[in-house]
């Protein structure tokens, strides 16, 4: 079946898209909206504004890549669609960070999983970090209203035998497990998401909003770093950025300078408090950065005697929240369990080891299972936490300290991965852990846990959802944006990313980040209309 490039197909109409690494001088752009970062957050804005009659410049830093480009290629799609190549890590290199860089953002890589903030978390935000409008109730039009126009819904096939291990698992022990919502529309069950959808069937913004945007006489830039803000007194002027050379290696030397009535920051946890940070934005509490939040990630590897191939098919299809609330929002940490796709690069780099061992595994992949669980960090004061900051040349990294309440939740979340892998029938289970050896048993896998050194490097630890650094809140001494996403000391200035989240949300942030970013972006259209009146 030949599958239409329909991106490719709108670059040769009236599409306004500009490549900076082919600039030859530089630029000046005036548009009366400018929005940096095409993830959920600033393409669902994008979107939204343009509809409502504005003229809207969305800027993104990384490379533009269509259905044509993904190959399903590991070597490939790494260097050109991740941030740093896929080596994005801690500021001590002990915790790997996956987020997309391209047009398009995270939502051009991620395994498609969508869940509403649930609402113990809205609660929590409301109690405890003064976010205001955000109650599950007031979010649900907003959630429905993305959910229709993403193709959100229950993944109707059987789940793969990856998945199946811990739904057989959960169903054994008894415990919570469901089907995971997707975002897709005729999905061709190819599990290799991550790697960018070769059919399009993955709704994400550059099948969806991005194209909208530019129907509407929208203009995308793209391989164009942003920089720094312009500041004159409580406004911000102008955004200054640089052109980037095709590989988004290089600058090229030159200078886009952006002119805009309002300026929306959508660059993830990350980007969005680096440029900030790098812009000198008023920050008289010390907010910025501060209060960035991972769903910290464990890994739990088992082996099977019949064949998993847990490279193919849909690649997250069940969850399970048995252990998320169990102790409440404050009590013990929480965590949910998912299955991720295994592609043999990604899995030997989760996996890592040398010698005669980590082969042997690899060798194994075919009839192996993976577990992870998302750790929910930033409820309990004493949970882990991470600031991002600036190296010596401006890129932004994240600072995070673990705590033992984290590391007992560490500990926990392997002995629960391993209970429910046994379960599904595993013949052995692997924690990965620098010391950890293959447990033929429950009994042995818990001896063996509770015995394991848990510190940094001695254990892989990962994340694909980074949240806050830009948290909201109506006490500026506490919050970087008001409930409405307004920067509390720039006027003309918002924030329509995850970075938002006073916490981390106990669930995969991107339907969240949709539907909050598609509330905040009507509400901006309708202030700034009736300013225009």
């Amino acid at each position: 079946m030949t599958v239409r490039d329909t991106f490719a197909e709108g670059l040769k109409g009236n599409w306004q898209v500009t490549n900076a690494s082919q600039l030859e001088q530089h630029l000046t752009i005036e548009t009366d909206i400018a929005i940096v970062g095409s993830g959920a957050g600033g393409a669902t804005s994008a979107e939204i504004l343009s509809a409502a009659g504005f003229r809207v410049l969305l800027i993104e830093e990384g490379g533009l890549f269509t259905s044509s480009s993904f190959r399903m290629q590991e070597h490939e799609a790494y260097p050109a669609l991740y941030q740093e190549g896929l080596g994005r890590m801690s500021k001590d290199g002990a915790i790997t960070i996956l987020q997309g860089r391209a047009v398009g953002g995270t939502t051009l890589v991620n395994w498609t999983s969508c869940f509403r903030t649930p609402e113990p978390t809205l609660a929590h935000w409301a109690s405890e970090h003064g976010v205001r409008d955000h109650s599950s109730e007031e979010l649900a039009p907003w959630f429905a209203r993305m959910e229709e126009r993403l193709g959100i819904a229950p993944w109707s096939l059987p789940p793969n035998a990856n998945n199946d291990v811990l739904r057989r698992g959960c169903e054994t022990l008894g415990l919570h497990h469901a089907p995971i919502r997707r975002n897709v529309r005729q999905c061709w069950n190819l599990g290799f998401c991550g790697l960018g959808c070769p059919t399009n069937a993955k709704q994400s913004m550059l099948v969806t909003s991005i194209p909208a945007l530019l129907d509407r006489g929208g203009q995308l830039l793209y391989l164009a770093r942003a920089e720094r803000l312009a500041l004159d007194g409580d406004r911000v002027s102008g955004l200054e950025c640089v052109a980037m050379d095709d590989r988004c290696v290089e600058p090229t030397g030159r200078r886009i300078r952006v002119r805009a009535r309002h300026y929306i920051l959508a660059g993830g946890s990350i980007n969005t408090p680096g440029l900030l940070l790098r812009s000198g934005a008023p920050d008289p509490h010390d907010r910025v950065g501060k209060r960035t939040f991972l769903h910290l990630t464990t890994f739990s590897w088992a082996q099977f005697d019949e064949r998993i191939n847990p490279f193919y098919g849909a690649p997250q299809s069940v969850y399970s929240d048995h252990f998320q609330w169990q102790d409440g929002v404050t009590g013990a940490m929480g965590y949910k369990l998912e299955v991720p796709p295994m592609q043999p690069g990604f899995s030997a780099t989760v996996l890592g080891g040398t010698g005669v061992a980590h082969p042997q595994l690899m060798q194994q992949l075919p009839t192996s299972n993976m577990m992870i669980a998302l750790l929910r960090d930033g409820f309990h004061p004493d949970s882990a936490e991470g600031t991002v900051q600036l190296r010596s040349d401006d890129s932004p990294v994240l600072d995070y300290r673990m705590t033992d309440y984290t590391w007992d939740g560490v500990r926990r979340s392997l002995m629960s991965m391993a209970e429910i892998q046994f379960a599904a029938g595993a013949r052995s289970v692997i924690p990965v852990h620098n010391d950890a050896h293959p447990a033929r048993s429950l009994a042995e896998a818990r001896a063996m846990i509770e015995q394991l050194e848990l510190r940094r490097f001695k254990i892989r630890l990962g994340s694909a959802h980074v949240m806050g650094g830009c948290a909201m809140g109506e006490d500026p001494r506490q919050a970087v944006t008001d409930s409405l996403g307004r920067h509390h000391h720039l006027e003309n200035l918002s924030v329509h990313d995850g970075s938002l989240f006073p916490t981390s949300i106990g669930a995969n942030p991107q339907l969240s980040i949709y539907a909050i970013a598609a509330r905040l972006s009507s509400q901006l259209a309708e202030r700034l209309t009736s300013q225009s009146t």
